[in-house]
């Protein structure tokens, strides 16, 4: 077996040295997603609750480019620049799983690229 990349310009093109995701066999590790609008490569304006709708749109862009869903998603992991916006958070991101959720942590960290409010990963299965 072999590590394929996965790129799509619906989603931000990476800003370092890595893959937007990369598969494995049948699983699929995708990279830490900021509010990053893919057209303009800036972040994107707003508060919280826009910079999670941007960071979920750009992580569901890839792994449709990876032949993957939502329903996939294994782990999630939450990177938030302030943990009292973990309710806003939590309340978008919980409506990409309505059901079966996945395996998940939520950690407030003291800075993210581009000063980002939140950032999100995540691995899934083909």
């Amino acid at each position: 077996m072999s590590k394929k990349a996965v790129t799509t310009s619906r989603a931000p093109a990476a800003i370092g040295p890595y893959q937007q995701a990369v598969i494995y066999d049948n699983l699929i590790f995708c990279s830490g997603q900021i509010a990053l609008d893919p057209a303009s490569g800036e972040l994107v304006e707003g508060d919280i609750t826009a910079q999670t709708e941007q960071a979920m749109k750009n992580l569901g862009e890839i792994l449709n480019e990876a032949g993957s869903h939502w329903d996939n998603v294994l782990k999630c992991t939450i990177y938030l620049a302030d943990m009292a916006d973990f309710a806003k958070v939590n309340r978008i991101y919980g409506s990409y799983f309505p059901e079966n959720p996945p395996a998940r942590e939520a950690v407030a960290v003291k800075t993210l690229p581009k000063e980002a409010l939140v950032e999100i990963s995540c691995m899934a299965h083909r």
